[in-house]
């Protein structure tokens, strides 16, 4: 029987990863695959001593295994957006299908790759672009094919998800443990990616795009970080039944599809609410299924390897029976993919967690209260400490039932106007999810 193949670029965490794996259990994946998948090629910079590559080809010019006529599928693992394009591009223009974990190559430049790919009649995987090792890609784009999606909420940072653990288990400051995530190799020297959810919202959009079956909408998806959140929140937020995640969600409503990354309480029983540490996990909700949860590892050398694997099998499973392309990329026809309108964040609406500093005396809480009324905005619970020995200042928790984040804005500008209240009023959304 002939093998499928496959050329490998990047030689790095994944790469390594991935070319271990198909290594050590090739005899599982030639079964499955129904064909046995071989390694023929591998451009790097450099070789990675976590891998012993024995007398396979190796190019320093990555171009070079695009334009190999022996190579069936080119696995993009280099990273980046600028030559990772030019590369997946120069792989499709020569007939060879697409595998990759680069979820921000997909998030911005998914839809003219996906194109291309339809020209050149090859396909494009992704499965480890989103979430590492959890199979949430196949699950939106065919275990969940009978169902309408309603929406979907996901932890997808485990950087993020490990410092908000630890600023709840151990009461510390967000400095503090970002700086310990960098010392562990969870978060790069510059973290803005991961802690500004710039991260999230790249893989949010892919999921959002399988989800609801439109068109990649990066530069739509509204992004909130959690530099700003303080262990003071992260214990109000305890003491009300809820956790603090920084969430990713994608919901549908009559307007159009919410695409949205910010911080989030949750309460303390959901189970999305007790994902801890750097794991990651999608809660989906489809209309038959009702909601299912997708948990595990996001990232790592082997968790993102056998996502990538998992795409090779798909892949040579279609190639060995001459039907390859069988799946689209985005799970539905070209010509049924719907331009869905993204709605304005002034019109979404959620309930809400506000935390303000007052001064203690009479008719405050009867103020702000009244401010809220005039919004439309009612209150659910609300807390308020008493004054520390010679303080004049308090602080005020609010959680309100669910408003418009445009009538929130309304609120907190007339409530931040009062004498009374000092400095900037602290906003997180809150999301209740039903599983």
């Amino acid at each position: 029987m002939d093998s499928v193949k496959i050329g490998i670029c990047g030689l790095g965490t994944v790469g390594s990863g991935t070319f271990n794996v198909l290594q050590r259990n090739a005899d599982v994946i030639g079964a499955r695959a129904r064909t046995p998948l071989q390694v023929v090629h591998v451009g790097a910079r450099r070789d990675n001593p976590a891998c012993d590559l024995g007398p396979t080809r190796v190019s320093r010019d990555i171009f070079d295994v695009a334009r190999d006529p022996e190579v069936q599928i080119l696995v993009e693992l280099i990273g980046g957006t600028t030559v990772a394009r030019e590369l997946v591009e120069e792989a499709i223009r020569n007939h060879k299908h697409v595998v990759t974990a680069n979820k921000a190559l997909i998030a911005e430049f998914g839809n003219e790759i996906f194109a291309l790919a339809r020209e050149h009649g090859v396909a494009v995987r992704y499965e480890a672009a989103v979430a590492g090792g959890i199979p949430i890609i196949k699950a939106l784009r065919e275990g969940l094919a009978g169902n309408r999606i309603e929406w979907l909420a996901g932890i997808i940072n485990g950087t993020g998800n490990f410092i908000l653990t630890e600023m709840r288990d151990k009461g510390r400051e967000f400095a503090d443990v970002l700086a310990e995530a960098q010392a562990l190799g969870y978060a790069e020297a510059d973290p803005t990616f991961d802690v500004e959810g710039i991260d999230a919202a790249h893989k949010l959009v892919i999921l959002a795009s399988l989800a609801f079956g439109m068109p990649l909408q990066f530069a739509s998806v509204y992004t909130e970080g959690i530099t700003q959140l303080t262990p003071q929140d992260v214990d109000y937020a305890e003491e009300l039944g809820y956790r603090i995640k920084h969430l990713g969600v994608a919901k549908q409503n009559g307007e159009g599809v919410e695409l949205r990354v910010h911080p989030t309480l949750i309460p303390e029983q959901r189970l999305l609410a007790n994902v801890n540490g750097v794991k990651n996990a999608v809660l989906v909700e489809g209309d038959a299924v009702g909601p299912t949860l997708y948990y595990g590892a996001g990232a790592g050398a082997e968790p993102t390897a056998s996502a990538v694997v998992a795409d090779l099998v798909d892949l040579a499973r279609d190639i060995s029976a001459g039907q390859a392309n069988q799946v689209p990329c985005l799970g539905v026809a070209e010509e049924q993919i719907r331009d869905l309108p993204v709605v304005p964040m002034s019109e979404v609406k959620t309930p809400w967690y506000l935390r303000m500093v007052a001064e203690d005396r009479p008719g405050v809480l009867g103020r702000v209260a009244t401010i809220f009324s005039e919004q439309g905005i009612s209150i659910e619970a609300l807390i308020q400490k008493a004054p520390a020995e010679g303080e004049t200042r308090v602080p005020l928790i609010v959680l309100t039932n669910t408003a418009s984040q445009g009538r929130v804005d309304a609120a907190v500008a007339a409530i931040e106007s009062l004498d009374t209240i000092t400095g900037e009023i602290a906003r997180i959304r809150v999301e209740v999810l039903d599983g």
